[in-house]
């Protein structure tokens, strides 16, 4: 019976492994700022100052929400490794894995800030750094957009 089950885990795993392009630093530091961001937005939410409720604090249907989430970021590398296959690269998994890292690195320091935690200046300028360039690209959409409506 042990082995049966020993069997089944392997196989199951192996499979999930398989769909995820494999079990690299990348998908490791992915897994990991996932949960470290849960555990943030449940700590900030069990003081009351969580920004996904309405009262702001723990919320069964917001912690099922960001479950949800953090699942289809999860098939969103799944489809990221078949677009790697199908055109022959192996930097698209990298790169959604990277953007994903960066996007739960923003919702950990949000959190972290909300339960009132300070973080180092470097950290906090190179976080100014990646939303002052989000920023500019926004910029220059709405920059391009008044000039099409100019000419």
């Amino acid at each position: 019976m042990k082995e049966t089950i020993c069997t089944v885990i392997g196989i199951v795993g192996g499979f999930i492994t398989a769909i995820i392009g494999g079990w690299d630093s990348a998908l490791i530091t992915l897994v990991i700022f996932m949960a470290v961001d849960f555990v943030t937005g449940f700590v900030s939410a069990a003081m009351g100052k969580s920004k996904h409720s309405e009262t702001g604090k723990l919320s069964s249907r917001a912690g099922w929400v960001g479950l949800a989430k953090k699942f289809c970021i999860v098939l969103m590398v799944v489809v990221a490794v078949r677009i790697d296959i199908l055109i022959g690269t192996t930097y698209i998994r990298d790169a959604a894995c990277i953007g994903f890292c960066v996007n739960e690195l923003l919702s950990i320091v949000e959190n972290t800030s909300l339960m009132g935690i300070p973080y180092p200046p470097v950290l906090k300028n190179a976080i100014d750094v990646l939303q002052k360039k989000a920023g500019r690209v926004e910029e220059t959409d709405d920059e391009n957009k008044e000039e099409e409506d100019g000419d």
